[in-house]
Formats: C-alpha cells, sequence, structure tokens
C-alpha cells in the first residue's frame, strides 16, 4: 500500500508539472506589454509587502557602495526590484519568443570580433556577468559566423526545471553544455574557430571549490576560475559581453575582445580583467545588476587573495 501511494504521488506529481509547464508555454506566448502588467504587480508586492531578501539587497549595495548615501543606495535598490521583476517576466517569454522578436529586442553590437576569432581559427569564450537581461543573450547564435554555440548551465537539483531551462537555451539552434562538462568539451573539441561558449562568468564556486578571490565592488570576493585555466592552456579569443538595458524590454550588448598584456595570457589575467569590465558596467547602472544573490557569503573561504588591481586591456 505504501508503494502504491508513493507512485501515486509522483504520478500526480508528474502531472502538475507538466500541466505547469503547459500554462507557462502559454503565458509566454503573451506579449511583453501583457507580461509587463504582472511585472508591474510583482514589483509591488516584492517591494511595498513582501520585501523579497531586502535585507541582502541592502547589505550588498552599501558594501559595493560605500560612497553612496543612504538615499541613493534606497533608490538604486528600488530600481533593482523593478528590473529584477522584469527578468523574471522576460525569462517566462524565453520559452515562447521568436528569433525575429529576439533580434528586435536584443541588438548585438561589434559582431567583427566573431568574424575576426574566425578569421584567426580561434575557438570563442564569452564572459557575462548577471546584468540584466543576460538570459535573452541566446540569440546571438543566428547572427555571427560560429557553427555551434554552446551556452553554459549550472546544474539545478530538480530534474524538471533543468529539462525546461536547457529546452530554452537550447533554442535558435544553440547546443547547451551543463559547467561540469564544458571543460572537457572545449579540450577535446577542434580549436577551429567554429565554436562559441557562452558563460555567466561571475558565478560564485561552493564554499568547498574556493580557492582564489579578488577585490570586485570593494569586497573580497570568491570567483570562478575555470575558465581562467583554458586561458593559459590554449589559444583561445576570450570576449566580454557588456549588457546594457536600452529601455524596458530591449537591449543592447557590445562584445569586447580580451587581450592578454604579452604574448599570452598567464594565471588569472582573464579572471581579474572579466570582472574589471563587469565592474565598470555595473558603475555605469547599478540597478541592472543582480543583487539579490548572495555573491560575498563564503568570502572568509578565499585561501589566495589577490589584491593587485588590473586594467582591462578590452577594445
Amino acid at each position: 500500500m505504501q508503494k502504491y501511494n508513493h507512485n501515486f504521488i509522483i504520478r500526480k506529481f508528474a502531472c502538475f508539472m507538466n500541466f505547469l509547464i503547459k500554462i507557462l508555454n502559454l503565458i509566454s506566448k503573451l506579449p511583453l506589454k501583457i507580461l509587463y502588467i504582472f511585472s508591474d504587480i510583482m514589483f509591488f508586492l516584492n517591494y511595498y509587502i513582501v520585501g523579497y531578501r531586502k535585507k541582502v539587497i541592502t547589505t550588498n549595495l552599501k558594501n559595493s557602495f560605500p560612497e553612496k548615501s543612504d538615499e541613493e543606495i534606497t533608490e538604486i535598490r528600488k530600481k533593482f526590484y523593478r528590473n529584477f521583476s522584469d527578468y523574471l517576466v522576460e525569462t517566462i517569454k524565453s520559452f515562447g519568443i521568436s528569433e525575429t522578436e529576439s533580434r528586435v529586442r536584443m541588438q548585438h553590437i561589434n559582431q567583427e570580433v566573431f568574424h575576426q576569432a574566425k578569421k584567426e581559427g580561434k575557438n570563442i569564450i564569452l564572459l557575462a556577468g548577471h546584468v540584466f537581461n543576460w538570459e535573452w543573450i541566446n540569440a546571438l547564435a543566428t547572427v555571427i559566423p560560429q557553427d555551434h554555440c554552446h551556452p553554459v548551465y549550472r546544474k539545478v537539483n530538480s530534474d524538471f526545471w533543468e529539462n525546461q531551462m536547457k529546452n530554452v537555451r537550447n533554442k535558435f539552434g544553440n547546443e547547451a553544455l551543463e559547467a561540469k562538462e564544458v571543460i572537457l568539451n572545449i579540450v577535446r573539441s577542434k580549436n577551429d574557430g567554429s565554436s562559441a561558449y557562452m558563460f555567466v562568468a561571475d558565478q560564485t564556486p561552493h564554499f568547498a571549490h574556493i580557492t582564489y578571490g579578488l577585490e570586485f565592488l570593494n569586497q573580497r570576493t570568491p570567483v570562478f576560475t575555470g575558465y581562467d585555466r583554458l586561458a593559459t592552456k590554449m589559444d583561445l579569443a576570450f570576449i566580454y559581453c557588456e549588457m546594457k538595458k536600452v529601455k524596458r524590454g530591449f537591449y543592447q550588448v557590445n562584445y569586447h575582445r580580451i587581450y592578454p598584456d604579452g604574448e599570452k595570457f598567464v594565471e588569472h589575467e582573464v579572471v581579474k580583467k572579466f570582472h574589471k569590465l563587469l565592474e565598470n558596467t555595473i558603475n555605469k547602472r547599478p540597478d541592472n545588476y543582480l543583487w539579490s544573490h548572495r555573491k560575498w557569503k563564503y568570502q572568509d573561504s578565499i585561501k589566495n587573495f589577490d589584491s593587485e588591481k588590473s586594467t582591462s586591456n578590452a577594445e
């Protein structure tokens, strides 16, 4: 009887999740101007009633911008909640957005860097931060000369939601890769300029894997270094994705090639230059960054802290 009840619950849960994804797919077909009504409601509830991670957001902002007044921090926080609500409905829209609409809503600036990497016969490592809306960068695959575009994602606990998000990232001809398998894929693939790998590169490592950290936004910051190790071992083209919210529902991403100071990259050079570029982007529009993330929770676990400042050296 117990086994029967267990199987019954599993079937019912599966039915519910399938029903939920059908609802999400239907909602994703709605025009964004309708979805933004839901965003406005979420903003009101989040900001004025629920206060979603308000303490975390406030602490992150105060520590990142110690020179700003309480009034300025409050203004940035309020704008963040608006942008975060837009991000949530735009992520739902990702399930049903067309290639045509994606190209209109996300402009890709300075595509020449992709053609140059192709001429050089170098595969590409794209480095983006959690700047809104990084989820919409996937349509890049439709406009660049590389044949294989691999969005890199982190595994989530729910197999159901992992499959759904992987389906979203596989749109437009992309071939999504889980973070644990991407390094091996890069090493084994021919380095001929035909592949691009898309990293959201300001991820925080699990505390058990934290080794290296640097100063980022005035704080000791644990950083992921997998792509940095690739820079010292392989002749790849590294490109920074500078995200900009032009207005509601419209974004630009400007691509900048990251070059080494010398003949080739040395250890930690790419990771420092990426974080310097990202810091510059955040300083321009701080309300567009994901402040609700507990990014600095494990800063005391850093074993090797690098206090040396780095220049971006990008174009």
